[in-house]
């Protein structure tokens, strides 16, 4: 592993933990708190609250806050621009820290640029929200998530493309490029070698 990269205009704070091979780009803040995994990409203008863990090989694209609460399994991806929230109800009068809500995104999950995680929700493993998609509920492994409020269109698999299996039913898929096998039973899809 290399040492981790900062650039000049980065701030980290004191006690901040971030793992070998990490880069941290232009204009990122990472609060005292964070604990961040290795070879983490932090992109241009992004910021880390102070009880966010981000697991390995995440990366985290421009102009994104990751807030309080959040936390980000190994190999997230995080597009450009989208956005965590931690409060349910935010109103600017009204002190709501002591109800920040848990958001959990699980191991290889892509977040779309500019989609919208409204906090609390759980977002199961390699699942893939499309982008501008405004996710308001958990979300199943694997699924293809679009639209206000994001609704399931299809599975996606490990590697990234949509899998040609219908929402509902029964079947299988063998992955081409990985050699990985899927079945749908039960509304779920499972990899099952």
């Amino acid at each position: 592993m290399s040492a981790v990269i900062i650039h000049p205009s980065a701030i980290v704070d004191e006690g901040a933990q971030i793992g070998e091979g990490s880069r941290v780009w232009h204009f990122v803040h990472v609060c005292g708190g964070a604990r961040i995994g290795q070879n983490v990409s932090l992109g241009q203008n992004v910021f880390v609250g102070n009880k966010v863990i981000i697991g390995d090989n995440c990366k985290i694209q421009n102009n994104v806050s990751v807030y309080d609460n959040v936390t980000l399994e190994e190999g997230v991806f995080c597009g450009p621009s989208m956005v965590f929230t931690n409060v349910y109800n935010p109103r600017s009068l009204i002190e709501r820290k002591n109800e920040y809500r848990d958001t959990l995104i699980k191991r290889g999950v892509t977040l779309g640029a500019n989609c919208t995680i409204v906090c609390g929700v759980t977002i199961g493993e390699f699942a893939f929200i499309g982008a501008g998609a405004v996710v308001n509920h958990d979300i199943k492994p694997y699924a293809l998530m679009v639209g206000v409020p994001a609704k399931q269109i299809g599975w996606m698999s490990q590697f990234g493309e949509q899998i040609p299996l219908p929402v509902t039913g029964v079947g299988n898929y063998t992955c081409p490029h990985t050699g990985q096998t899927y079945h749908l039973s039960n509304d779920q899809l499972r990899q099952v070698k």
